[in-house]
């Protein structure tokens, strides 16, 4: 399944490349069932919390149970993942879909047990449905070759809303009914998108091609050049982590000056990731993909950079928007490259790590800046850009790992010079 390494120009890269995109047979219903199902993941963290809180829990325990389902979500992905590559999308889709609504069934009924609540939520994590990889495993088979970086840069363009969308939509059901409705529509949504997707002629056609006999246990991890992109992608998870809890802090430190407090500063960033996957799908790319990966992650650390000067609130924001910018166009150039680099047999499984590493690089970065955001806001923003520049540094020294060939089963991959 590997694209070429250098893509050439395409008339299509333009506004109208994706409209034509979108008039593609199933794309729409794909990229409408994942965001749907996808969007618990971006309500889960908030709604345990509220919804424990509600129930009068401690916050102790509310931390166990937000950290059960982060734990198993970066557990599950990459079993269901190879799951997938081994007996295809939908009975793994659906199947999946129904045991994590099981556990925000339980969360719902039992939001204040001490072992229900972080069973239920552990459950929701470690059967999430794998659509996210499903969907990316299925683009080589659902547009044309010249299409595929389009594909990816509106794919992670549509990723950005899920920011915005989860927190907007437990808001808006927690003020109207109550966080366990939010459980309740979290679980719907889920089986929802699941069921679209795994419906769809792709979804139930596809099938990784064999798996190499070599792959063994490490799967697609055991390509030097995928573990050495994973990690450094994982700088980037790591910095928008600590961005998050820059954005919060410091409007705290801003109250009554910031309109709308940090839930603005991050809105506006998830806009300038949304713009900026829209603006990298246009450009007619003749880099390799490898090349454009530590490009975007360096360009990024750029971005960041700024934040560290702390200006007042409306410079702020408009830093806020341009170190959003840079985070889509790097992973829709990373889901390229880690379908380029992933083993024979492994891609979704590949995908899946991805989410992963990204999600527990963020986790990380959301712990060691919250500490460091005791004291001053400084080194929370540092902590945000050296994150990602040392991910995008790792990227630019392994430039050579990053070969887009299938591995002979009896020979050890070696840089490519």
């Amino acid at each position: 399944m590997a694209a070429s390494p250098t893509l050439p120009a395409h008339p299509e890269r333009t506004p109208m490349g994706y409209l034509a995109l979108l008039r593609a047979p199933h794309v729409t219903r794909l990229l409408l069932g994942t965001l749907l199902g996808r969007l618990p993941a971006g309500m889960t963290a908030l709604v345990i919390a509220l919804a424990l809180r509600d129930a009068g829990v401690a916050y102790g325990r509310v931390g166990l149970a937000t950290s059960a389902y982060a734990i198993a979500a970066a557990v599950g992905g990459p079993v269901l993942g190879r799951i997938v590559d081994r007996t295809g999308q939908p009975r793994v889709l659906l199947v999946s879909a129904v045991v994590a609504g099981g556990g925000y069934a339980l969360l719902a009924l039992a939001p204040g047990s001490a072992i229900g609540a972080p069973v239920g939520a552990a459950i929701a994590g470690l059967a999430m449905p794998p659509l996210e990889p499903c969907l990316r495993s299925l683009w080589p088979d659902v547009v044309e070759e010249k299409q595929l970086d389009t594909a990816y840069a509106f794919d992670s363009a549509s990723q950005q809303i899920l920011y915005v969308a989860g927190p907007l939509a437990v808001a808006a059901i927690s003020g109207l009914f109550s966080p366990v409705a939010a459980l309740w529509v979290a679980a719907g949504l889920g089986l929802a998108g699941a069921l679209i997707v795994a419906t769809t002629g792709p979804a139930r056609a596809w099938r990784a091609p064999a798996r190499e006999q070599s792959a063994g246990l490490l799967g697609p991890l055991r390509s030097p050049g995928l573990v050495l992109l994973l990690v450094g992608l994982a700088g980037a998870g790591w910095a928008v982590g600590a961005q998050n809890v820059l954005f919060i802090a410091y409007a705290e430190q801003h109250v009554g000056t910031l309109p709308g407090g940090g839930g603005t500063l991050l809105a506006l960033a998830a806009l300038g990731g949304l713009l900026g996957a829209l603006a990298y799908g246009m450009v007619k790319w003749r880099q390799t993909t490898a090349t454009r990966t530590w490009v975007m992650a360096l360009a990024m650390a750029a971005s960041y950079l700024p934040l560290v000067a702390l200006p007042g609130p409306y410079p702020m924001a408009a830093l806020a928007f341009l170190s959003g910018i840079m985070l889509a166009p790097l992973l829709a150039a990373a889901f390229v490259l880690v379908a380029e680099l992933a083993p024979t047999g492994t891609v979704t499984e590949a995908f899946a790590w991805l989410v992963t590493l990204f999600a527990t690089g963020n986790s990380l970065g959301y712990a060691v800046s919250g500490k460091l955001a005791e004291g001053s806001l400084r080194p929370v923003a540092l902590c945000a850009v050296g994150g990602i520049a040392l991910g995008g540094l790792l990227l630019f020294g392994a430039r050579r790992w990053f070969h887009p060939a299938p591995l002979a089963p009896a020979t050890q991959p070696v840089p490519v010079g």
